[in-house]
């Protein structure tokens, strides 16, 4: 079953949908976000991470990194 952007449980097919979200505005179900425990600003920046260590190392520096995990997923 799908999951929402909040990891909560969604139904697979349109209709299914349709109907939770009726019930949702009906008050028959609950519309609940589940808390994942992470501070929202943190993974804000986390996100920033990888495109920032990127920007700091030299080009020769990324480009021995994509051949060893080139490497790593032909070696499978």
């Amino acid at each position: 079953m799908p999951t929402g952007p909040e990891g909560q449980k969604r139904p697979a097919d349109v209709i299914g949908n349709a109907v939770r979200v009726m019930r949702i505005a009906t008050g028959e179900e609950d519309d609940t976000v589940i808390d994942d425990g992470k501070d929202p600003a943190a993974k804000a920046l986390g996100a920033k991470g990888g495109k920032k260590r990127a920007a700091n190392m030299s080009p020769e520096r990324r480009a021995e990194i994509a051949k060893k995990a080139a490497e790593t997923r032909w070696k499978k």
